[in-house]
């Protein structure tokens, strides 16, 4: 048998405590240290209190970079609320791999060229690979498509749409301030919009240069939708007329056509209306989750839906994201030094027993 995987855990935010509790618990890995900020009380503290464990974990988290990396771990776990360069290549360059739900590293190519040099070089003085993963972008923007085009001879184009009920999730900063939910629609700044092609276009482009048509052009578009009426969500109060939905279209074109569209529809009620006067039915037309569209020679629909009500999104969601970043932990300690993707490494095989 193969010793465990020595794993830190860095960050223990709403993903990262979540990635925390599932390799206390995995049977193949072993948790070699914890990093916190200084900030939040959590240095100190047991890592299993971190993560809603009952039992003590005995590792113990700390807000010294140094002493997290000095028991000289296999892999860490890297899911700040931004990501810090000199960070990430002083952990690739020390010998630590490592797997991350930020999504700075999903495409190379994608990188400013200055950025991708200084963490292949830590790479390579460390002998490390570091792999960006997560829900969305990663499995759905990525591994899902690569198995769902693996039967076509012909690809005309590819669509997911996602659709997220954030009614429940009590982030009051992140929708009113990060997002832009609950403000006068005509304030609403536009400019949120190309995130969309910050965020997605790395992964489309990942995935179209993989099956051999790379992407010339990726643009982001939007829309917003105000609320019907006062409505009460868990983050706090969207008064009627105030940003209630948004649309968030990105698209990667090929010779002037678009070839991939993700599309995220993020909604904290399905009682709209819309500014401009379209019909907003379609934002809401289904449960949390995402449908996917293959358009070539073997045309697939595909519905994936969460299977549990509002109730528990909160508590499900994060392993969406952590559970994947967990199990790619042996395929990226294995893979050769540098910034390895989705295609680079094998098909991410959870270990369950």
């Amino acid at each position: 048998m193969t010793p465990p995987l020595r794993v830190v855990q860095w960050a223990t935010g709403n993903i990262g405590s979540r990635s925390l509790r599932q390799v206390i618990e995995h049977p193949g890995l072993e948790l070699a240290g914890v990093y916190v900020t200084a900030a939040g009380g959590k240095a100190g503290k047991d890592a299993a209190e971190l993560c809603g464990l009952p039992a003590p974990a005995g590792v113990t988290a700390t807000s010294d970079a140094d002493a997290a990396l000095a028991g000289k771990p296999d892999c860490v776990l890297y899911m700040p609320a931004a990501c810090d360069l000199d960070e990430v290549c002083r952990i690739l360059a020390s010998g630590a791999n490592i797997v991350t739900t930020r999504g700075e590293f999903h495409h190379p190519g994608s990188m400013k060229p200055s950025d991708a040099e200084r963490v292949e070089a830590a790479c390579a003085a460390g002998g490390t690979s570091i792999h960006s993963t997560g829900s969305s972008p990663g499995f759905i923007s990525e591994a899902v498509p690569a198995v769902l085009t693996s039967i076509q001879r012909r690809l005309d184009r590819l669509t997911i749409s996602e659709y997220a009920d954030l009614s429940k999730r009590d982030s009051p900063d992140l929708l009113f301030n990060v997002m832009g939910f609950g403000g006068a629609p005509e304030k609403f700044d536009t400019r949120r919009f190309g995130f969309g092609a910050v965020a997605f276009g790395p992964s489309l482009r990942l995935t179209a240069e993989a099956l051999g048509l790379p992407l010339d052009d990726v643009t982001s578009t939007g829309e917003v939708a105000v609320a019907a009426e006062d409505t009460v969500i868990a983050a706090g109060t969207l008064d009627a007329g105030t940003v209630a939905a948004q649309r968030v279209v990105v698209t990667g074109s090929r010779n002037g056509t678009p070839l991939m569209v993700f599309t995220a529809n993020w909604y904290c009620t399905p009682r709209l209306t819309a500014p401009s006067g379209a019909d907003t039915s379609e934002w809401t037309a289904r449960q949390a989750g995402w449908t996917i569209s293959v358009a070539g020679d073997a045309p697939l629909e595909v519905d994936i839906q969460f299977p549990f009500g509002l109730d528990r999104m909160a508590e499900m969601t994060p392993g969406y994201t952590a559970n994947r970043a967990v199990n790619a932990v042996p395929y990226v300690c294995a893979a050769p030094p540098g910034i390895r993707t989705t295609i680079d490494l094998p098909q991410i095989v959870a270990r369950l027993g």
